[in-house]
C-alpha cells in the first residue's frame, strides 16, 4: 500500500466550492492556495485560503480553463496537491494527467475513468456492457417517439439541452444545442434520447466503489438543479436496492477510485430507471449526503487521493437533508441570471442549517460565472421537518441588490405536492401564478412610510413640522414605485395626527422600520435603502422596489420599440439587419451570460429600424441593442 501525504493543495476553482474544499483542508491541517481571476479579487474564498495567485483576466476561458496557468500557480505556491472542485477542468482527462505529469497529486479519479465518462456516448455503451439499463435513442425519430431531448455529450448543467416536440423543430433545436455545448464545453458534440415526461432524477453517490446513499434532484429549471434532498422521498426499497447495485456496477466497470455520482432517470409509473450519466467528481449537492451518511466527501476524496486503500461504507442515512440552490436570477423573467453588488447578503445561522456560501454582503456578483450565490441545506430528523427549518431560514434571510430565487424556492419548499413528496422533472414547467410571488401593495405602502421618514430625518430646518404638513388638505402625497410586474402609487396623508393610508393602519414608523396594520393582522417591515433602491423584508417575504422620481430627465428616455440588453453580456450572433420586416416573437439577436445563452425577440411585427451591435460586442444592461417599429 502505497502513500502520499498532501502538505499544501490548491483548489482550481472559485467561490463556494473553494471554501467548502477549504474548510476541509483546515480541519485536516492543510494548508490551501486559491486562484482567482481579476472580478473574483474580493470574493471571500481568496481571503480564506492561506495563499493566493491571480491569474490575469476575466473570462473562464483566460483564466480557470488554462490549465498552464493553473500548473504555473502550483508550482510558484508551492502546493504539492490539486482539488478541482466542480465545473471548469474537474472532468477534464488532459487536466488529470498533465497535473499527474507535474509530480503533483490530483484529488480525483484516474484520467482513464473521467475519459471513460467524459462522453455521454461512450459512457452508455460502457454502462450497456455492464448490464446498467440505459435508454436507447432512435436512429430514426418519428412521430411516436416524442418528446424528444436533446443532449450535449460533454459538460452538464443543462446547457446544450433541449426538448423537442415536433419532428419539424428538431434540426433547429440540435443547431442551437451544439452551439451552446461548443460555447460552454468547447465540444459542440450532441445526441438525442427519449424524453420523459414526468420522471425523477435519482442519483447514487459513491466513493471508490462503495455506495453513500442516493439523492433525489428532480426540481429543476431549465434542466438545472435547484432543490436536492437525501434520502430519495416515495423510493421504494427494491427499487432503491436495485439502483444501488446499479451504481456500484457502474463504478466497478472502470475501476473507479474517488468521489463520484451515477445519475438516473426514473419513472415511478413503470418504477423504471435508466442510467443518465456518471460525474466523475464532486456534485454541488453533495451536503445533503455528507449530513444524512455524517461523512465528509472531501476528506474521503482526500484520504482517496493519498493512499491506495480506503475504507469501504455500509452505513445508514440517518434524517433527512434538503438543498436550495440560491440564484441571482429572475424567476418571473425566464430565470434571467442577475449581476451586480449584493448591497446585503445575510442568511441565518441556525442549528441545523447549513450555508456554503460563496459570496457576501458587498461582493460583486460578475457577468462571467455561473449565477449561483450559495447552497443553504438543512437537516432534520423528518422530511417536514427540514423543509419546514429551510423555508423558515430563507424567509428570514436579507438578500438585496439584486433579483434572486429566494421567494420562489420558499414557496416550493410550502407547496403540499412537495411536503407530499411528488416531485418529479416537470415540478417547476407549469408552476402557480402565486410560486415565488410576493403582494408588493402593501410593501410598497410601508417603503413609502419609511421614506418619507427618512426625509425627515434628512431635514436641516423645520424639524418640527409635522411630514407631509399642509395648511389646506387637498389631495394625498404620492410615491410611485417601479415593482415587479407592474408600477405601484401609493396615496398617503401625513400631518400632527400621524399617517393615514387607506386600507391600512401605521401603528408605527421609521426610516428603516415600518409596523402596519392590515386587515386586522399586524406585520413589521424591515426597509433598506439604497440609491433608488428600496428593499422590503417581512415574513410576508422579500419586495425589491424601485422609486420612481416626479420628473425624468429627456435624456435618459429610449425611443419607442427600443430592445434592451436584459443583463450585461456578449452579442454571440445578430440574425436581422436594418430594414428588415420582423414577424413578433422572430429572434432577432442572441446574448450569451454567466454561461447560457439568451434570445432577444421583436415584441411584435414590425420594421428594424436600428441594429446597434454586432456579434463579439459587450453590452451593459439596459443598453439599446436594436429598435423595432412597430407595424400599423
Amino acid at each position: 500500500m502505497s502513500k502520499r501525504t498532501i502538505s499544501r493543495l490548491l483548489v482550481a476553482n472559485r467561490a463556494e466550492i473553494a471554501s467548502r474544499v477549504f474548510r476541509t483542508c483546515r480541519a485536516l491541517g492543510i494548508e490551501t492556495v486559491a486562484i482567482h481571476s481579476d472580478a473574483d479579487a474580493a470574493l471571500p474564498y481568496v481571503r480564506e485560503a492561506d495563499h493566493a495567485v491571480r491569474l490575469p483576466g476575466n473570462a473562464p476561458a483566460d483564466t480557470y480553463l488554462r490549465v498552464d496557468l493553473v500548473l504555473d500557480a502550483a508550482r510558484r505556491s508551492g502546493a504539492d496537491a490539486i482539488h478541482p472542485g466542480y465545473g471548469f477542468l474537474s472532468e477534464n482527462a488532459e487536466f488529470a494527467r498533465a497535473v499527474i505529469d507535474a509530480g503533483l497529486t490530483w484529488v480525483g479519479p484516474a484520467p482513464e475513468s473521467i475519459e471513460a465518462m467524459g462522453s455521454k456516448i461512450r459512457a452508455k455503451e460502457i454502462m450497456k456492457a455492464a448490464g446498467v439499463p440505459v435508454l436507447e435513442a432512435p436512429a430514426e425519430p418519428t412521430e411516436a417517439d416524442l418528446p424528444l431531448l436533446v443532449k450535449a455529450s460533454a459538460g452538464g448543467g443543462g446547457r446544450g439541452m433541449r426538448v423537442v416536440r415536433t419532428l419539424a423543430e428538431l434540426s433547429g433545436e440540435i443547431e442551437k444545442a451544439r452551439a451552446e455545448a461548443a460555447s460552454a464545453f468547447g465540444d459542440g458534440t450532441v445526441f438525442v434520447e427519449p424524453y420523459v415526461e414526468r420522471g425523477r432524477h435519482v442519483e447514487v453517490q459513491i466513493v471508490n466503489t462503495s455506495v453513500y446513499g442516493e439523492r433525489d434532484c428532480s426540481l429543476q429549471r431549465r434542466h438545472q438543479k435547484v432543490v436536492e434532498e437525501a434520502p430519495a422521498p416515495l423510493l421504494p426499497e427494491e427499487v432503491r436496492t436495485d439502483l444501488h447495485d446499479a451504481a456500484r456496477k457502474a463504478a466497478e466497470a472502470i475501476g473507479y477510485r474517488g468521489a463520484g455520482t451515477v445519475e438516473f432517470l426514473y419513472d415511478p409509473a413503470s418504477e423504471r430507471f435508466w442510467f443518465l450519466e456518471m460525474n466523475t467528481r464532486l456534485q454541488v449537492e453533495h451536503p445533503v449526503t455528507e449530513l444524512v451518511h455524517g461523512v465528509d466527501l472531501v476528506e474521503r476524496q482526500i484520504e482517496a487521493a493519498e493512499s491506495d486503500w480506503l475504507m469501504g461504507w455500509s452505513g445508514e442515512p440517518q434524517g433527512h437533508a434538503i438543498e436550495v440552490r440560491l440564484y441571482a436570477e429572475d424567476p418571473a423573467a425566464d430565470y434571467q441570471p442577475q449581476s451586480g453588488t449584493l448591497t446585503t447578503f445575510e442568511i441565518p445561522q441556525e442549528e441545523g442549517v447549513r450555508v456554503d456560501a460563496g459570496f457576501e454582503s458587498g461582493s460583486e456578483v460578475s457577468t462571467h460565472y455561473d449565477a449561483m450565490l450559495a447552497k443553504v441545506i438543512a437537516y432534520a430528523p423528518t422530511r417536514e421537518a427540514a423543509a419546514r427549518k429551510l423555508a423558515g431560514v430563507l424567509s428570514r434571510a436579507r438578500i438585496h441588490g439584486l433579483v434572486t430565487n429566494r421567494d420562489l424556492l420558499v414557496s416550493i419548499l410550502r407547496d403540499e405536492r412537495f411536503l407530499r413528496g411528488e416531485v418529479s422533472t416537470d415540478f417547476l414547467v407549469d408552476p402557480p401564478e402565486s410560486f415565488g410571488r410576493v403582494n408588493i401593495e402593501v410593501a410598497a405602502v410601508a417603503a413609502a412610510i419609511a421614506l418619507a421618514e427618512r426625509a425627515v430625518a434628512a431635514r436641516t430646518v423645520q424639524r418640527g413640522v409635522p411630514v407631509a404638513w399642509r395648511n389646506v388638505v387637498s389631495q394625498p402625497q404620492r410615491t410611485e414605485f417601479d415593482g415587479d410586474p407592474d408600477s405601484v402609487v401609493v396615496e398617503w396623508w401625513g400631518g400632527r395626527d400621524g399617517y393615514r393610508v387607506e386600507g391600512h393602519e401605521v401603528i408605527d414608523a421609521g426610516p428603516s422600520q415600518v409596523t402596519l396594520e392590515t386587515d386586522g393582522v399586524r406585520t413589521t417591515y424591515a426597509i433598506a435603502v439604497n440609491g433608488a433602491a428600496v428593499d422590503v423584508d417581512s415574513a410576508r417575504g422579500h419586495v425589491r422596489l424601485t422609486r420612481v422620481p416626479r420628473f425624468v430627465d429627456p435624456a435618459e428616455a429610449v425611443a419607442s420599440g427600443s430592445l434592451l440588453a436584459p443583463m450585461p453580456g456578449t452579442v454571440v450572433s445578430v440574425a436581422v439587419e436594418a430594414g428588415q420586416q420582423v414577424e413578433a416573437g422572430q429572434p432577432v439577436l442572441v446574448l450569451e451570460a454567466m454561461k447560457m445563452q439568451h434570445t432577444v425577440s421583436a415584441p411584435y411585427a414590425g420594421t428594424v429600424t436600428e441594429i446597434d451591435v454586432k456579434p463579439g460586442a459587450q453590452v451593459a444592461a439596459g443598453e439599446v441593442l436594436a429598435v423595432v417599429e412597430e407595424q400599423e
